[in-house]
C-alpha cells in the first residue's frame, strides 16, 4: 500500500490540517495511506504541547490520518533543521513512504527543492560563516548567503515561515526517493490571529484558550480535536501550560552551572554565558527571556534552550531515533504496521515493554521520553491525572479509516 508522510505537531488540530491530509488524498489517490510523525509532548518552539499526545494523535486518526507516529522528544525539541531531520529519518525508516506532504505558503516544492540543494553543497557553509560575522541573525544571515546562489524569487523561500520548514524538509529527504509535494496554505497564516475561509492558525487557538475563549478556541479545532480536548479537561490534563509549573522550571534553571549552559549553546556564541547570569536571579520565564534575547537570537530557540535545559536533554538529538513508536492507528494503520514490520530498518514499537527486547541506545531514549513525561505532567491541572508513560499503548481506532 502507497503511503505519504506528514509531519506535523497537532497542537492543537485544526481544519487546515484536516484539509491538507484530504488533500494528499486527492493529489496520491484515495488509496492512499496517511502516515503522520506528530511531536508528542514538547513542541518545536519551545514548550509543552496543550493536550496529551495520544489524545491529539487519536483525534488525527479520526480526522483523517491513519497511523501516527511520535517524533521523540530530542528531535521535537530542536531547530527546524533538527526537526526535520529527525522526522524524515522516521519516514525514510519505516520503507513505505512515497511522498511528505505539507502546507506551503507558495505551493511548489521545485523552488524548495533547489534551495536545499544549494544549501547543502559544500561551499555554502564557507558564505554562511562569513554572513554571520555580520551580527544578523541565522535566518537573515542564511537567506542572504543564499542569493546569487539561486534566483531571488526561490531565495524569498527563505522568509516565509512554512516554506522555510519545507526547505529542511528538502534537505533531510535529499537521496531518499520520497518526493515533496507542497500543497498551498489554506486560511490564516503562520503565527496570524485572523480568521480567513473560517480558518485560524493554531498559534492563534492557543491564545484563545490563554485568554480563557475556550468555546472559541474549540469551534476552531477539528471535531475530533475538540471532542478529544474536551475529555482531556474534565480528566484534568488540559490545557497543559507553564502556568502550573513555572517555578519548577526556574528551580531547575537555577541549579544549573555555567558549564550546563554551555554544552545546550550549539553555536559557541557565547549565548550561555547570558543564560547562566540571568538564570540564577530571574523571577518568572518572561523576565529570563526578556533578559537574554537580542536581535540575532529568535525567541524560539531561547525557549529550545530553557526546555531542553528544564529536561536535561543531550546538546543535540542523536543522527536518527532508535525506533518508530505507534501513538495511533486504524484498520487501515494497521495494514500499513503490517507492511512496515517487514520494510522498517528501525524496530516498531507498539508495546512499551517491548523496549527492553531492542538494545541499549533505544532504551535510553524511551527512558527519556518517560521522564519528560513526567515533568510534562506538572503543565497539567492535575499531574495525579497523567498516566505513566510506561504504562501506554497506542490508541487504536476500530471501523475508521481515513
Amino acid at each position: 500500500m502507497a503511503a505519504a508522510g506528514i509531519i506535523t505537531e497537532y497542537n492543537p488540530l485544526h481544519m487546515g490540517h484536516v484539509h491538507l491530509m484530504a488533500e494528499a488524498r486527492r493529489l496520491l489517490g484515495p488509496e492512499t495511506g496517511i502516515v503522520c510523525v506528530m511531536s508528542g509532548n514538547f513542541v518545536q518552539r519551545g514548550n509543552f504541547a496543550v493536550a496529551d499526545k495520544l489524545a491529539r494523535a487519536a483525534a488525527a486518526v479520526r480526522s483523517g490520518a491513519d497511523l501516527v507516529l511520535e517524533l521523540p522528544v530530542p528531535w521535537a525539541l530542536s531547530s527546524a533543521e533538527g526537526f526535520a531531520a529527525g522526522a524524515a529519518e522516521i519516514l525514510k525508516a519505516a520503507g513505505i513512504i512515497t511522498h511528505l506532504v505539507f502546507g506551503s505558503e507558495s505551493g511548489d516544492a521545485a523552488p524548495m527543492i533547489r534551495c536545499a540543494k544549494v544549501l547543502c553543497s559544500e561551499t555554502f557553509p564557507e558564505r554562511l560563516r562569513e554572513e554571520l560575522k555580520k551580527g544578523d541573525s541565522f535566518p537573515a544571515a542564511r537567506q542572504r548567503a543564499l542569493r546569487g546562489l539561486v534566483s531571488e524569487e526561490d531565495a524569498a523561500a527563505l522568509s516565509r515561515p512554512n516554506d522555510t520548514l519545507g526547505v529542511e524538509y528538502c534537505k533531510a529527504l535529499r537521496g531518499s526517493g520520497i518526493r515533496p509535494v507542497a500543497v498551498p496554505r489554506r486560511g490564516a497564516g503562520h503565527d496570524s490571529a485572523a480568521v480567513e475561509d473560517g480558518f485560524v492558525s493554531a498559534s492563534a487557538i492557543r491564545a484563545l484558550l490563554r485568554q480563557g475563549e475556550e468555546e472559541t478556541a474549540l469551534s476552531f479545532m477539528a471535531p475530533a480535536m475538540a471532542a478529544a480536548y474536551r475529555a482531556e479537561r474534565e480528566a484534568g490534563r488540559a490545557p497543559a501550560g507553564i502556568w502550573n509549573c513555572e517555578r519548577a522550571v526556574l528551580a531547575r534553571l537555577r541549579f544549573l552551572e555555567e558549564a550546563d549552559w554551555a554544552a545546550l549553546d550549539l553555536g559557541n556564541e557565547g549565548l550561555y554565558r547570558r543564560f547562566a547570569r540571568s538564570a540564577g536571579s530571574a523571577g518568572s520565564l518572561a523576565e529570563l527571556l526578556e533578559t537574554v534575547k537580542t536581535k540575532r537570537y529568535p525567541l524560539a530557540r531561547l525557549r529550545r534552550m530553557v526546555f531542553r535545559a528544564y529536561l536535561g536533554l543531550p546538546p543535540a538529538p542523536p543522527e536518527r531515533p532508535a525506533y518508530l513508536r505507534v501513538l495511533a492507528a486504524n484498520p487501515r494503520g494497521t495494514a500499513l504496521l503490517a507492511g512496515m514490520r517487514k520494510t522498517a530498518s528501525l524496530p516498531v514499537l507498539t508495546k512499551p515493554a517491548a523496549v527492553r527486547r531492542l538494545g541499549a541506545e533505544a532504551q535510553r531514549l524511551f527512558d527519556l521520553e518517560a521522564r519528560a513525561d513526567r515533568l510534562y505532567a506538572l503543565a497539567c491541572p492535575d499531574p495525579a491525572a497523567v498516566p505513566d508513560e510506561r504504562r501506554r499503548g497506542p490508541v487504536i481506532i476500530r471501523g475508521e479509516a481515513g
